[in-house]
């Protein structure tokens, strides 16, 4: 059942060009990846999704949380938040090959309804992230997922089903809890990912845990502790990240200089700019740009705030979006 699935990944990337790099596809929602060496970490922002290891392996640090997944495992993220991520495992004979399925949670929704009422999930987890293991039913849906990209015209015919067939498995299978938690409108990790809205769409500006927690419809003392238990960092600490994301942008895409990105993200002092800017990236803003000016993606960055509608990712020309 794997081999099927990385045949099909394969096939799919060598008709497209072949070589290392992501792939976009026509099904919204989906890409692919292939890498031929280990990448160092590198900082984005995940959106909801499985990030499927179909070959190699991958780890993704999270606050103080690291999560390693390798062939046939899934990095589950339920709220789009900031993370560290690197390829661990790949060579030039076993690339890296890897695919993002973006949840959609309308669609989640809708088969969790169908569910029989007295069905428990099982599996609860208290994490906005976690490592699930693939059954066979979900490779196979996936291994038909990338199978239907030969065939465009069968794209919009059979992509809702499969789908749908998909979020069946996730929401019966070992973390059918956790999946159960994305997709209940009034569950802790939807409201936790209301907040998450405004902190995403208002970074820039100082925002009181009384507006967030007001969003998320908890008291303040239970809202920091869903969200910290759910993203293993603090409001605060997920907004300054946001910054620097955005700021990192600004200087690599759009050439602002290092002052004129830190007050345009909401930072008064350059100085404390760039030493927040040092600690989270490694080394000092202007030399970190100088450096990515130099890779060949260095354009490739995606911006905290670049999204559609609510859970939705935009369409912004150059914006990461796939951290499979």
């Amino acid at each position: 059942m794997s081999s099927a699935l990385k045949s099909a990944l394969a096939h799919y990337i060598e008709a497209s060009g072949g070589g290392d790099g992501v792939f976009p596809t026509p099904i919204e929602g989906l890409a692919l990846m292939r890498t031929s060496k280990e990448v160092l970490p590198h900082h984005l922002i995940y959106k909801p999704a499985l990030c499927i290891a179909v070959q190699g392996a991958k780890q993704v640090s999270l606050g103080d949380r690291v999560f390693d997944y390798t062939e046939m495992q899934a990095l589950v993220v339920g709220v789009e938040l900031p993370a560290f991520g690197r390829v661990t495992q790949a060579s030039a004979t076993e690339p890296y090959l890897g695919m993002t399925v973006e949840f959609d949670v309308g669609v989640m929704r809708e088969v969790l309804e169908q569910l029989d009422v007295s069905h428990q999930p099982k599996g609860q987890v208290g994490s906005a992230v976690f490592v699930e293991e693939l059954t066979a039913p979900v490779v196979d849906c996936l291994t038909r997922l990338v199978r239907m990209l030969a065939t465009p015209m069968a794209i919009p015919v059979l992509h809702p089903s499969v789908m749908r067939e998909i979020c069946f498995w996730l929401l019966t299978g070992p973390h059918g809890g956790g999946f159960r938690e994305l997709a209940l409108p009034n569950g802790h990790m939807q409201r936790i990912a209301d907040a998450v809205y405004i902190l995403r769409r208002n970074f820039s500006r100082p925002i009181r845990i009384k507006e967030l927690a007001s969003a998320a419809r908890m008291s303040e003392s239970s809202f920091h502790q869903h969200f910290r238990g759910l993203m293993s960092m603090t409001p605060l600490q997920y907004q300054k990240q946001l910054r620097l994301l955005e700021a990192r942008r600004l200087m690599v895409a759009e050439g602002e200089n290092v002052m004129q990105a830190a007050l345009q993200v909401g930072y008064e002092s350059a100085s404390q700019f760039s030493r927040e800017y040092a600690r989270m990236f490694g080394t000092p803003p202007k030399r970190d740009t100088m450096k990515a000016l130099q890779t060949p993606r260095a354009r490739d960055v995606k911006t905290p705030g670049g999204t559609g509608r609510r859970g939705r990712p935009s369409r912004r020309p150059g914006g990461r979006r796939w951290p499979m």
